[in-house]
């Protein structure tokens, strides 16, 4: 019964039905205090409903009892939620320095550093993790994204590539890779990593928007409105979206009345799939 309910317990999790997680959890540590994977959810439960403050008192019990990587990273997430950032941020350190290395200790210590502003010791943080695993492609596309928001996009296309080059089923690697692309003013390359990524993934509306742009960008204006109907398509509330692209880009066109842009767009019905 009791792993009955926790597997139900972490499908809560998984679907964000954290109050459900929450109390599936706390049923258990009931008759189980000491029960790892429960109070595992029950923290990341409480993470998900804001309360980060209420999971610091029963993740440093557990994480007394002995050592355990996964539950120190979370104790210092929720520290770091629970406005003592510097607890948390050296409770993340301490994490990172164990050997053998806990990578997601130095996801979640780089996310807190960049989250204050450190973008640059975030960047020392996950390059030291990627000597102790210089395969790990999410480590690479973290490192890419930490460069972008530094603004050097040399090295996070450099990543990006290679990052692509290993794992070349991945859409949001080639979504960063496009974004990157499209910042440097490299419209067809970027066209192409969006239109890749649709390939893997064509629902994604927002990436076959930002395709759009390219399109546009390109002079393809044909090609641009096209990809922004099938956008708009069934989906009325995207229309401001798709509008404001048409309205930004270098080859757009701009509509004074929204009902201008929906007609043109074919989002009030009149244009047929």
């Amino acid at each position: 019964m009791q792993a009955q309910a926790l597997q139900e317990a972490i499908h809560a999790l998984r679907a964000r039905q954290f109050a459900r997680a929450e109390q599936i959890a706390v049923s258990i540590l009931r008759t189980a205090k000491a029960d790892r994977p429960a109070l595992l959810v029950f923290a990341h439960a409480l993470l998900g409903q804001q309360r980060a403050s209420e999971a610091v008192a029963p993740l440093e019990k557990a994480v007394l009892r002995g050592s355990d990587p996964e539950l120190e990273t979370l104790l210092g997430a929720a520290l770091c939620e629970s406005r003592r950032a510097a607890d948390g941020i050296a409770q993340l350190r301490k994490t990172a320095a164990r050997r053998p290395p806990f990578l997601p200790a130095f996801q979640e210590l780089a996310g807190r550093l960049a989250q204050s502003g450190q973008l640059g010791e975030a960047i020392a943080v996950i390059e030291e993790a990627l000597t102790l695993s210089p395969d790990n492609v999410d480590l690479a596309l973290d490192l890419a994204r930490l460069c972008l928001r530094a603004n050097d996009r040399v090295r996070a296309r450099t990543h990006l590539l290679a990052a692509r080059d290993a794992a070349a089923g991945r859409p949001d690697i080639l979504i960063e890779l496009a974004q990157v692309q499209f910042l440097d003013g490299d419209y067809a390359e970027a066209a192409g990593s969006y239109r890749h990524a649709l390939g893997l993934r064509p629902e994604d509306t927002q990436t076959r928007a930002h395709l759009a742009m390219c399109l546009a960008e390109m002079g393809d204006r044909d090609g641009a409105q096209a990809a922004l109907r099938t956008v708009v398509r069934g989906r009325p509330h995207l229309l401001s979206r798709a509008a404001y692209i048409m309205a930004v880009t270098s080859h757009g066109r701009f509509f004074f009345r929204p009902s201008a842009a929906a007609k043109f767009l074919g989002a009030d019905g009149t244009l047929k799939p």
